[in-house]
């Protein structure tokens, strides 16, 4: 693999295939409508609009992944549906709808969960309910559950303990001093650069393959005392999914299909990112999975973890403690942001996002193939358009039709 890829393209080299198995990529294909405008996957930060609207849907098609089935009793999503297309909202003294952010922000999904029930989805760009779509970072968040699942289920004892615990080809390093909780919140201490835009930077030189990877992180040095300063680090979210691989002693799909997926009820097969073909899934990106399902992941994770049987998946409080300010970012948890109140979000580029609100029940899930990964104006909009929607959700009556 290319040592400078950026870190995104790098990792997600992504095909259908439940074992270890590389398939050949279905570029010519010619039964798939879009397989003409699948792009070269070591460029899609860089993929056109055409190329990112085929790709970002057909991940699966194009590098090594986990089978992550679905439920044979899908959790049910009844529909009380209303048209809120036009609901307004203003920015900077501009008012729009949500019918306008959806064409201007290249939205191919959203859905709106309140109490449990559809109120309010649409697809638009070729998409349907069926469509898988790209995660990018919302995964980190279900990184983060699986945490919990391996704490409530004894695998790992505490989240102080250090990640060299479960991932010895680290001992002797920085990260002898860093433990689970303090990478979960991006408060590892160790130096990295983040940064897209340099060639020259952590997150574009290093080799994602899962044992160059331990070696690179080796020779990183220590900036700031663990739990002290928030850093963001895609490479950390890698290293606690190899925690948990390690402590269950098996795949994160496995693990995530066996405690979570198929249990809860997700209704569709998913798919997720290996970080070489045959490696292990990067607990950073992606898992490639319908709309409806992501809603499902945020009432899983609004309900703290417990299935509609009552049994409790994560530990009591896991979901409070995740989403509790961190001391690093006043806004960053487990993995999970947080946007004040209650709500928090899990968030990837490119427009991706699983918003929860557990003040007023409500649940909102975005598939998006914005032009930019991440612009903050991008990202001031989506936010004043879901305070919006969860406005005018709040305020439906349970007879409305």
């Amino acid at each position: 693999m290319n040592r400078h890829l950026s870190a995104v393209a790098a990792l997600l080299l992504i095909a259908v295939c439940p074992t270890d198995v590389t398939v050949k990529p279905a570029f010519a294909d010619s039964s798939n409508t879009d397989a003409a405008n699948f792009g070269d996957i070591d460029e899609q930060l860089f993929w056109s609009y055409e190329q990112k609207l085929a790709g970002f849907r057909n991940m699966e098609k194009i590098g090594p992944t986990r089978l992550i089935p679905a439920s044979d009793t899908p959790h049910l999503l009844p529909k009380n549906e209303i048209d809120l297309g036009g609901v307004e909202f203003s920015i900077d003294a501009a008012v729009t709808t949500v019918n306008e952010y959806v064409e201007s922000q290249k939205v191919v999904g959203l859905i709106v969960v309140k109490d449990g029930a559809i109120v309010y989805e649409r697809y638009e760009l070729g998409n349907t309910e069926e469509s898988r779509w790209i995660s990018y970072s919302v995964s980190k968040s279900v990184t983060s559950m699986l945490v919990g699942a391996a704490v409530k289920d004894g695998y790992i004892e505490n989240i102080d303990e250090m990640i060299t615990d479960y991932v010895p080809r680290l001992k002797n390093s920085s990260y002898d001093q860093s433990s689970i909780r303090n990478v979960l919140q991006m408060a590892s201490g160790v130096t990295w650069d983040e940064d897209y835009a340099d060639p020259e930077s952590d997150v574009n030189t290093m080799s994602w393959a899962t044992l160059d990877a331990y070696e690179y992180l080796r020779d990183k040095k220590r900036a700031a005392e663990p739990g002290e300063v928030f850093n963001y680090n895609t490479a950390e979210s890698n290293l606690v999914g190899d925690v948990v691989r390690s402590a269950v002693g098996n795949n994160l799909s496995t693990y995530l299909a066996e405690r979570i997926w198929k249990p809860f009820g997700m209704e569709h097969d998913a798919y997720w990112a290996l970080t070489e073909a045959g490696g292990g899934e990067f607990g950073g990106c992606c898992i490639n999975a319908t709309l409806r399902d992501y809603a499902r992941i945020g009432l899983f994770a609004m309900n703290g973890g417990v299935l509609a049987d009552g049994t409790e998946v994560l530990p009591e409080g896991w979901m409070a403690d995740s989403t509790s300010p961190s001391k690093g970012y006043e806004r960053y948890g487990y993995f999970w942001w947080l946007r004040g109140g209650q709500t928090f979000a899990a968030s990837g580029i490119f427009g991706q996002q699983i918003h929860i609100d557990p003040a007023n029940n409500l649940v909102i899930a975005l598939h998006s193939v914005r032009d930019d990964a991440s612009n903050p104006e991008d990202w001031r909009l989506q936010r004043a358009a879901f305070a919006a929607l969860a406005d005018a959700a709040k305020n439906l009556g349970d007879d409305h039709e």
